[in-house]
């Protein structure tokens, strides 16, 4: 069906029911179909799911981007709305959701919103978190992920990209332990740095980068512990 009137929001998931539910409630009424791809969880991510009515296809984990990929061909419109289970519609991005899609909906365009991050039970106003900038609306048959950790949105055909109002509520890390286990869950992905001089030199550089540069001092004793953690990655890496 080619109806560029409509959204499919096309969520990933894998044991996602901690978070699964808030995010399918934010789309409520703004999207026209909840697709969630999942990858076989063990929790009830499911059910959560299809209680609150998505659509849900099972299959094997195929990479970030290929998974989200396969979401995108089986959703039912061709306008896209990308979303992770842990991420939430925040009420002034859904109006403005609307409102664009009370004009339309081009082919041609891309639509992109803030995305504020909530690290450890604060939200994170600096250290290059924010605003974060996502591409996260767009149609299928223009637009389509590549790359594996940080993968990446690619365009077909010229688009325009058009920001919306409103933020896009990540709730990311929860806890210092969660932050240290995804650096080195995404680092056996990653490239790896050729020597250690050259990691411990990228590291020095990060923090200063995202605790000065970047004002990651304003955060507070958080903002400390994330820029100190993201620049010990790069020599964990």
């Amino acid at each position: 069906m080619n109806d560029n009137s409509k959204i499919s929001a096309v969520i990933i998931t894998f044991n996602e029911q901690e978070h699964i539910g808030a995010c399918i409630r934010s789309l409520q009424g703004v999207v026209d179909e909840v697709l969630v791809v999942d990858s076989y969880s063990t929790d009830d991510t499911v059910l959560i799911s299809e209680a609150l009515g998505a659509k849900v296809i099972s299959m094997k984990w195929q990479g970030y981007a290929e998974t989200k990929n396969v979401g995108n061909l089986n959703a039912t419109y061709a306008i896209i709305l990308s979303i992770d289970a842990d991420e939430e519609l925040s009420k002034e991005l859904r109006a403005s959701i609307l409102a664009q899609k009370s004009i339309g909906l081009r082919i041609d365009e891309v639509y992109k919103w803030n995305r504020l991050n909530n690290y450890c039970g604060q939200w994170i106003k600096y250290a290059g978190w924010y605003p974060d900038n996502k591409v996260r609306m767009f149609h299928k048959h223009n637009s389509k992920w590549e790359g594996e950790v940080h993968e990446e949105l690619v365009h077909v055909d010229t688009v325009t990209e058009k920001h919306l109002v409103g933020d896009l509520l990540h709730y990311s890390i929860k806890d210092k332990d969660d932050h240290i286990a995804r650096i080195h869950k995404y680092n056996k992905l990653a490239s790896k740095y050729p020597n250690r001089l050259v990691a411990y030199l990228s590291a020095i550089s990060t923090f200063i980068k995202l605790y000065i540069v970047k004002l990651g001092i304003l955060d507070g004793k958080l903002g400390y512990q994330l820029c100190l953690i993201s620049a010990k990655a790069k020599v964990w890496r």
